[in-house]
């Protein structure tokens, strides 16, 4: 496919700054959502949820410069890894050093294997059928953080319940009506329009609750291991291995780059970089993120360079703490429901795969490997907390994640109960 710009092309000043300006509004939606989950999740206040998305920020854009410059050389946008939010949920308000510590550790796997040069090795282990249940079981096991944030406020609850089923038709329409780049703009017009009609129903809130609260936290945590925990992060990172692959490659073949297992490589390494640097700072790390072809297609532009502009413009957010405090306004209900559409697409990649792989179901057991582990994560994310709280502290985080132990069911089946014999 021939580009306006390619891999390497250096832009006018003017081309660089609007194609710049194109991607930071397709990154700063998910950088201000997530930031937002994980604040409801921990329970932070005002204050620390402001920190926190200065120190998120800071770590996006450091993490998509140094991917553009050394790690993949290519136009992949990054942002917060949903996938850890399923590791932050099953840890709880408690341990928050040991939840960071985690994926401080995490992280480090990732530059192990980036030195190690094992990555070519170890991919026959995700084979189609486990990538379709990692990627549905993230949607499956994020739904207990969708109900919560869609019907957060109990006065309004039938409101929430006709909006969420509205609005998420009215994205899904407008993802298929819209056209270039407006398409890439649909979660953020989703965040303008969605916060306006909750504001227009439910009032506005005040702006004082946003300085009457002090931060907690400083800017580094301490080491706090938790075998527990720490093992169910590690399945979380291997999902976020797959993302990671999955993303970097997909844009590679569409713009013709070279090497592409090398930089693939790379961006393992800098990503496993940025999740140490993110664990120490105390919040999610990063990942490239998939919807970077469609931008591309769309634009027409495939140069890496504007994206340089776009990591230190996320850097230079987090400078603006009183900007940031408006972020802490929107309403949950709007947050949640982007979330669930996010989470909607997610599961459609997966079921896509089902019918563009070759040779992914052709028994009723290859079926099998597929539903059971989506159920057993769906049963374990809804069980009654109640019993998850009978569970011994050291095994919940896994024994009572219902994506550690649907990736666990997967893997099982795939390689050992239902493993193929090679002819």
């Amino acid at each position: 496919m021939n580009f306006r710009y390619n891999l390497n092309d250096k832009l006018p000043p003017f081309s660089l700054i609007m194609y710049g300006i194109q991607w930071f509004l397709v990154s700063i939606p998910m950088v201000v959502i997530l930031s937002a989950v994980i604040g409801n999740i921990q329970e932070l206040n005002t204050a620390d949820h402001i920190f926190y998305t200065q120190k998120l920020l800071i770590i996006m854009g450091v993490g998509l410069v140094l991917q553009v410059i050394w790690g993949h050389k290519m136009p992949v946008v990054i942002g917060p890894a949903s996938v850890l939010l399923i590791g932050v949920l099953s840890a709880g308000t408690t341990n928050i050093s040991q939840i960071y510590t985690a994926i401080i550790i995490g992280g480090g796997i990732l530059v192990l294997v980036y030195f190690s040069r094992i990555l070519s090795k170890i991919q026959f282990l995700f084979t189609s059928r486990i990538v379709i249940v990692i990627m549905s079981l993230i949607a499956f096991t994020l739904s207990p953080v969708i109900l919560r944030l869609i019907f957060s406020d109990e006065e309004h609850s039938l409101f929430a319940l006709i909006f969420s089923l509205c609005f998420i038709l009215l994205m899904t329409l407008a993802n298929h009506l819209f056209k270039g780049i407006w398409k890439s703009t649909v979660v953020l017009l989703a965040l303008v329009l969605g916060t306006i009609i909750c504001f227009a129903v439910t009032g506005l809130p005040t702006m004082e609750n946003t300085i009457t609260t002090e931060k907690t936290g400083g800017w580094f945590i301490s080491f706090d291991f938790d075998l527990g925990i720490t093992l169910s992060f590690l399945f979380c990172y291997i999902a976020l291995l797959i993302n990671e692959l999955g993303s970097v490659q997909s844009v590679g073949k569409i713009i013709g780059a070279d090497q592409l297992d090398k930089r693939s490589e790379r961006a393992v390494g800098v990503t496993g970089i940025m999740n140490i640097a993110a664990g120490s700072m105390g919040v999610i790390g990063p990942v490239d993120y998939s919807l970077s072809p469609g931008l591309i297609m769309s634009t027409g532009c495939a140069s890496r360079y504007p994206l340089i502009l776009t990591g230190a413009a996320l850097t230079l957010c987090a400078f603006f703490p009183s900007l940031i405090s408006y972020f802490t306004l929107i309403p949950e209900l709007t947050m949640g429901t982007i979330l669930l559409y996010l989470m909607a697409t997610q599961l459609s990649a997966s079921f896509q795969m089902i019918g563009t792989e070759k040779k992914v179901i052709t028994s009723f057991n290859d079926s099998l490997v597929i539903g059971l582990p989506l159920m057993v994560g769906l049963f374990l994310s809804f069980a009654p907390e109640a019993v998850l709280n009978q569970i011994p502290a050291t095994f919940r985080p896994i024994l009572g994640n219902g994506f550690v132990m649907g990736v666990v069911t997967v893997l099982v089946l795939e390689h050992i109960v239902f493993r193929k014999k090679k002819i």
